[in-house]
């Protein structure tokens, strides 16, 4: 899923191409990618870009009139710049945008089609989209400490809850957690104050440095490796491979769709975390430790 790295710099890059443009034609290849009805996507057409922002993870292109066109692209959905009125890919492709400089593509892996657009009329109907999750980036320690402590969920869980924290996802939170040294599974409200504040310049450094990163590669161009999985993280997509800072095999928790990863020895005090189907199968062998692994 993109997350709020990928969403500043999908945002950055779309700028200079379609800032001031006028909106010529939305099409759509999926009817299910429109979730809204009134106002109609029509209304939106020949009108200009005037701003463009980020809600969450989700991508926001303002428009003359007070329109909002919202993308949220979920798990598998991305964009791509092309040419003027340029070709929706036939197994991909869900919608394109066209303006006078070019097409905005919005392609969907899979076959569960989650990506979703709206268009709302009005700063209100506009904030109702947004899940009102607190911007790390924005925020100091006292009200990060209170948006992570509002509920008591597991660490993972309140990181990638954007009624919570917004932009942070699956892999960020691998990430933010292992910059950390914390557990996915502790429970935010046993946190003490000096792992809270470990935690705040973990997730604001993580952001910072991946969106730097991320700029950087893109450069001038439209960025075209958008994924959740990068030789130079430390855990998100490791499972396995040896731990960046101690050399320990990252471990996972598979739940449903997700995984975790973490390193046992440098956030769990070398305690391997029981992944519900597999700990269960193999009940009294399943390793309790790092070191048991051998």
């Amino acid at each position: 899923m993109p997350e709020l790295p990928d969403v500043v710099v999908y945002l950055e890059c779309l700028g200079p191409r379609i800032l001031t443009q006028r909106l010529e034609r939305v099409r759509l290849r999926s009817p299910f990618f429109l979730r809204s009805v009134e106002p109609p996507l029509a209304a939106a057409e020949g009108r200009r870009v005037t701003g463009l922002r980020r809600l969450g993870k989700r991508l926001v292109i303002g428009l003359e009139e007070e329109l909002f066109l919202v993308l949220h692209l979920m798990i598998a959905g991305r964009l791509h710049w092309r040419p003027p009125r340029g070709r929706i890919p036939g197994r991909l492709g869900i919608a394109a945008l066209d303006f006078p400089a070019g097409t905005l593509l919005v392609t969907e892996a899979g076959t569960r089609k989650r990506a979703s657009l709206h268009l709302a009329r009005g700063a209100d109907a506009l904030a109702a989209l947004d899940p009102g999750g607190l911007e790390v980036l924005e925020a100091d320690l006292p009200r990060f400490r209170a948006a992570l402590t509002r509920e008591n969920h597991t660490l993972k869980r309140a990181l990638t809850d954007p009624r919570l924290l917004a932009g942070i996802g699956n892999a960020y939170s691998d990430e933010i957690l292992h910059r950390a040294q914390l557990s996915p599974l502790v429970l935010t409200q046993k946190l003490s104050p000096e792992e809270i504040a470990r935690l705040h310049r973990a997730a604001c450094a993580v952001l910072d440095e991946w969106t730097v990163r991320l700029r950087a590669e893109a450069g001038e161009d439209f960025p075209t490796r958008v994924t959740a999985f990068r030789p130079e993280m430390a855990v998100h997509g490791k499972f396995g491979q040896p731990c960046p800072v101690c050399g320990s095999p990252v471990q996972r928790i598979v739940y449903a769709e997700n995984e975790t990863n973490y390193c046992a020895r440098c956030q769990t005090g070398g305690a391997i975390l029981a992944d519900r189907a597999l700990s269960r199968l193999l009940k009294s062998s399943w390793p309790r430790s790092i070191d048991e692994l051998g």
